[in-house]
């Protein structure tokens, strides 16, 4: 619920998604998909990619700046729903169930069950996102040293515990194991991008361990962050996909 307060800064610095990553997910599927429900939405980043190819999607968020924002950039015919996915009431089944850079925030207890719930037998769930790190290994050091006095890790923890070198990484494992799922896979969409130190700054504060931070620590950090920044950053901004089907006997 952090979010909110940063709804359009999240909109301004937040990259958007790969049409690859729409081609990757509806070729998973097999089939054509004509309605999903969105997990998480936003500002509406991965609502663009899908509604924009056709697809009928809800969009949902707990956050209502978060929606507003989002209504701004997107046509009015995308539904909207203002709530968190626990309080998503399950009737309706959807081709696709998708979430981007949002399902670790969902509840654990019964998260996949009731994912299953919404989604027809043989529907896709899909996952996906990741961090922006500067590609220089250097620049990204020269940042991690300067934000260590403030800040051990702007990472988000496997929710799991999954190491970071395992080869299968969070949500796959979960899936993998919950029983409601199937053909579980992980792909990663490879992205670069440039940024200025002013935009990757502008990232950072949509992040939720600086979020989090006191006001005047999280500008103190800033402000080191972008005194070690070179003048244009080449930023990694991969995106790890996980995909699932539905078993349909449940």
């Amino acid at each position: 619920m952090s979010f909110g307060t940063v709804a359009q800064s999240y909109e301004r610095f937040r990259p958007g998604y790969p049409a690859e990553l729409f081609e990757l997910v509806m070729t998973y599927a097999g089939r054509p998909v004509r309605t999903a429900l969105e997990i998480g939405a936003g500002t509406g980043k991965a609502t663009r990619l899908f509604a924009g190819r056709g697809v009928a999607v809800t969009a949902t968020d707990p956050d209502a700046a978060m929606l507003t924002e989002l209504r701004r950039h997107l046509p009015a015919d995308v539904r909207t729903l203002r709530a968190a996915f626990e309080d998503l009431r399950v009737g309706k089944a959807y081709e696709l169930v998708y979430a981007a850079a949002s399902l670790h925030w969902t509840e654990p207890d019964g998260r996949w069950e009731r994912i299953a719930a919404l989604l027809e037998p043989g529907g896709v769930l899909a996952s996906f996102g990741g961090p922006l790190r500067p590609a220089d290994p250097a620049v990204e050091e020269a940042v991690r040293a300067v934000r260590a006095p403030f800040l051990e890790s702007d990472d988000i923890p496997s929710p799991d515990g999954t190491p970071p070198e395992h080869t299968m990484q969070w949500p796959g494992t979960e899936l993998q194991r919950s029983g409601w799922f199937t053909d579980v896979r992980q792909v990663t969409v490879a992205q670069r991008l440039t940024m200025s130190p002013r935009d990757c700054v502008g990232y950072l504060s949509t992040v939720s361990a600086y979020l989090t931070l006191p006001a005047p620590v999280r500008e103190e950090v800033f402000s080191r962050i972008g005194q070690v920044l070179p003048e244009r950053v080449e930023m990694a901004a991969d995106v790890t996909v996980h995909l699932a089907r539905r078993r349909s006997g449940q």
